[in-house]
């Protein structure tokens, strides 16, 4: 049943106290981290606050100001806040998925019932009954009919690394004008980009790389003015890159795109010389391995943000425009693999350059250039046929970042001296054929290949040297165990780093321009688990550990490395854990370490998921017990059944006793949606309550991180012996908070009290810190809400704050005055906000001109006060979706309803 907000003006009293409170008081935990945030509200005689009343009023009224959502109970605060980017609005269509449901196989088991959004289908994100994201990984087939236009409020389409999702887009996906990010990483989508696409006025992310679409680049996509991530690589588009004219748009027109990723594909023609221009922002510009001829524009120079400049690998011609000297940011260039001509260009002023390749032109005969040995920041090297001559001066290699230097191919001559100066980082130089005829070998050389083959010095009879005969160095990194013995594991399963036989989610982690060489220096990879493994923490997914292996570079020079990811807690992952982990890496949540440059992820299948698992067990079994023995076998198993059953029933009714003992009058919490935790159990959810699982402590306790066995992430709270309350006190607690529902109420999920603990179990919630909420929005909210307070409409003004079920009908006089004493405590400086004793004396004052007793009981005056905040004491929420739901009323000794 759902039950009226009744507030005497003592509890409301508390309510504000607790508002101010939670204001005042920092952070306790790591905000960096899982941001689950802990309060303890202190009320001046110690009564407890409502969560009927944070509901009520705090939930809607603060949550519409300052956009956060609160529970309380008896003693802590959970906050949660929206998810960045997913925080969705309302409605009720759900046709259009179920339609694609039915055209797609494969698809979940849990998409099962009428409703997508009640029925919570994993992968699918609603706001009540109107989808609004669809993400990634969920193994399924098909193809993508016109009926997601029905579907208009989605904000996220993610169907990455669904390799058997095939056809054309349809067109019909320009109508879905809430879109911000449409991601089709890793399928096989084909046939050409419909240029209805360029209808998606608040479109950020266009990610449909590695599928099969064919014909031109839409030039509609210059209409896309928000779009941050245009990558359109690894398919077969053709044609020209385009460009406005006075009836069309072009890829020109986005001068706030950071990012033009359409490398891999078959665009001919030349670079439009009006692509560029000095107010774009752009960083990325990778059009290699393509079939574009004409000259590189010299008005790339104008794109003074440029970062990495991939050109290699086309029919370019002509000179290298000088003005390419003045992109002073770019650290990554490849010119390499084409029909460039005339002198080397000088590149000097690019100072942070670290990649340079310029090989396979055909460049004027040039004597190796002093300009080289002045970019400090130089890592690589490759010069391999580009007509370079004479001798590489000493110096060079004494550059303190050096690692790789390939110059193979030309007539470079005389004697090779690499000095002392070049320190451990300098791995590889490759001179093979040219015309080198003397090699001095310093001490300090370790770790350094030298390959010298077709040279002078290696064509004398005799000579056994090593660096006339090496072969370029392999990387054979893998990740090491951490301090273990690597687990002995059943087929298809691998050892963890952690040495934990589990099924991993693998896949391939593609960089496509890093600034580094040496992939012989494990420190780069290991670094990369250290970003893998904070980027999932951040995102609370279930993951224990990464394991990385064979790191090469294929023929286009993009680095790629095998991804294991392992599951935590359990053997293997569930589709959500599944869908999560694609999502960091589909939509670039996952930020690597800044050598390793642009990336993409090529997600395998997963075939081990949790609900697969549970299903084959129930199978395989069959025929494995038959046989002349099977009577008798049964005969055991119901008398050994019988056995457990009696045993535990005897163990239920002593617990049960020992519960009803410890919660005092009335027994066992009467729980609705919650249940009861042993304590067993949680010490295996929270890994026997380590510390790294520790996300936040206080007054009241700590706060752990846990995993069930479903692979839900859940916030326990376990209070110090101090802080507890008596069996009957935390009962009651555990029956309120078990029947609160509301959109802005973290769920109570369970409880735990055995052996003298108090323990609650909820669900995991992220996405900021209230600090930095009040940080962020505190000025402007409170300035706004002010400007609006002192119209002469402000009521009018505080029921469009109010969510409906409250603010439909008030008439209290006063109730802007709360406002106003709640909007204190938001105050940037906290010299401004009022003492614990100021705000209960204002609020005093207020209950007085009210006509209500502040010193009265809250339950002999809630209906007085519901009556004057009313007009009238009639059900408060009627048919509103935004409800708060209070399920189920307390149950008596005897389990009747009260």
């Amino acid at each position: 049943m759902r039950i009226s907000c009744e507030m005497g003006p003592r509890n409301l009293v508390f309510l504000v106290v607790a508002l101010i409170q939670v204001c005042n008081i920092p952070a306790v935990t790591d905000e960096a981290d899982y941001r689950v945030l802990k309060y303890r509200l202190r009320t001046p005689d110690s009564t407890s606050v409502s969560s009927q009343m944070f509901v009520c009023l705090l939930c809607s009224l603060l949550h519409n100001l300052i956009k956060l959502n609160f529970v309380v109970s008896m003693h802590a605060c959970l906050c949660k806040f929206p998810e960045s980017g997913l925080d969705i609005k309302v409605s009720s269509v759900v046709t259009a998925l179920k339609a694609l449901k039915d055209i797609w196989k494969n698809v979940p088991p849990t998409w099962v019932g009428a409703d997508p959004c009640g029925s919570r289908w994993e992968g699918i994100l609603c706001a009540s009954s109107r989808v609004t994201s669809i993400l990634a990984s969920m193994g399924l087939k098909g193809s993508l009919s016109g009926d997601i236009q029905s579907l208009s409020e989605l904000q996220i389409l993610d169907l990455s690394y669904n390799k058997n999702l095939s056809g054309p887009l349809p067109s019909a996906i320009g109508d879905l004008k809430k879109l911000t990010n449409l991601i089709l990483v890793g399928c096989s989508f084909s046939g050409p980009i419909p240029d209805s696409i360029g209808s998606l006025p608040l479109i950020t992310y266009l990610s449909l790389n590695s599928n099969d679409f064919s014909g031109s680049i839409p030039p509609s996509i210059g209409n896309l003015t928000s779009l941050y991530w245009l990558d359109l690589a690894d398919n077969r588009l053709t044609g020209t890159i385009p460009v406005s004219t006075a009836t069309t748009p072009g890829l020109d027109l986005l001068v706030h795109t950071k990012h033009f990723h359409l490398g891999l594909n078959q665009l001919s023609g030349t670079i439009p010389p009006k692509l560029f221009s000095s107010e774009m922002k752009l960083i990325h510009l990778l059009l290699d391995n393509n079939k574009m001829t004409g000259s590189i524009p010299s008005t790339l120079g104008l794109v003074k943000t440029l970062e990495v400049v991939r050109l290699d690998n086309n029919s370019f011609r002509g000179t290298v425009p000088s003005s390419i000297s003045s992109l002073a940011s770019v650290s990554v260039m490849f010119l390499s693999n084409n029909d460039l001509t005339g002198p080397l260009p000088n590149l000097t002023g690019m100072n942070v350059l670290t990649y340079l390749d310029m090989s396979n032109n055909s460049f004027d005969d040039t004597e190796f250039p002093p300009w080289i040995s002045n970019l400090q920041s130089l890592t690589t090297l490759v010069m391999e046929n580009t007509h370079l001559q004479g001798q590489i001066p000493a110096d060079f290699f004494s550059l303190p970042n050096l690692q790789t230097v390939d110059a193979r191919n030309n007539q470079l001559n005389g004697s090779l001296d690499v000095g002392t100066g070049h320190g451990n980082r300098l791995a590889l130089i490759d001179l093979r054929t040219n015309q080198i005829s003397d090699y001095t070998e310093r001490l300090g050389g370790e770790g350094m290949s030298v390959m010298l083959e077709d040279n002078p010095i290696c064509k004398e009879r005799g000579v056994t040297k090593t660096y006339c005969t090496v072969s370029p160095p392999n990387s054979s990194y893998v990740t090491p165990p951490n301090n273990c013995v690597p687990a002995s594991c059943l087929a298809d399963q691998f050892s963890s780093p952690n040495c934990k036989c589990a099924f991993p989610y693998g896949g391939r982690l593609v960089f496509r321009a890093p600034s580094f060489s040496n992939l012989g220096n494990s420190t780069y990879f290991s670094d990369l688990e250290k970003y893998l493994m904070n980027s999932f923490k951040s995102h609370q997914l279930p993951v224990d550990s990464v394991h990385l292996s064979q790191p090469r570079k294929d023929p286009s020079q993009y680095l790629d490395l095998n991804l294991q990811v392992f599951p935590f807690g359990q053997d293997r992952f569930n589709r959500t854990a599944i869908s999560g982990i694609g999502f960091v890496f589909s939509n670039q949540t996952f930020k690597p370490p800044a050598q390793f440059g642009p990336y993409f992820f090529a997600g395998d299948r997963y075939l081990h998921f949790t609900e697969e698992v549970i299903g084959s067990k129930k199978s395989s079994s069959t025929g494995v017990i038959i046989g002349v023995a099977a009577g008798g076998l049964a005969l055991l198993l119901l008398l050994l059944g019988a056995g457990i059953y009696a045993y535990g029933q005897k163990k239920r009714a002593e617990k049960a006793t020992e519960q009803n003992s410890a919660f005092g009058v009335g027994g066992v919490p009467q729980l609705k949606g919650a249940r009861c935790f042993s304590f067993e159990e949680i010490k295996k959810y929270t890994n026997n309550f380590s510390e790294t699982n520790c996300i936040g402590s206080g007054g009241y306790g700590k706060v752990y991180r846990g995993v069930l066995p479903t692979g839900e992430l859940v916030a326990i709270k376990r209070a110090l012996q101090g802080s507890m309350q008596g069996g009957l006190e935390f009962k009651t607690e555990i029956e309120l908070l078990s029947r609160v529902h509301h959109k802005n109420v973290v769920s109570l999920l369970g409880f735990c009290f055995e052996r003298g603990e108090h323990m609650l179990i909820y669900e995991f919630v992220t996405n900021g810190s209230l600090m930095e909420s009040l940080s962020e929005r505190g000025k402007y909210v409170v300035r706004e809400v002010r400007t609006a307070m002192d119209r002469a409409n402000n009521l009018y003004y505080l029921r469009e704050l109010l969510d409906p079920i409250i603010g439909s009908d008030t008439t209290v006089k006063g109730l802007d005055k709360f406002v106003d004493v709640a909007l204190k405590c938001a105050q940037d400086n906290g010299c401004d906000r009022p003492t614990m004793g100021e705000v209960v004396k204002d609020i005093e004052n207020i209950l007085q001109l009210a006509g209500l007793n502040p010193n009265a009981d809250s339950a002999s005056t809630s209906a007085s006060y519901d009556d004057a905040i009313k007009g009238s004491a009639k059900h408060p929420y009627m048919q509103s979706e935004d409800a708060f739901d209070y399920s189920g009323g307390f149950s008596g000794p005897k389990g009747e309803p009260l």
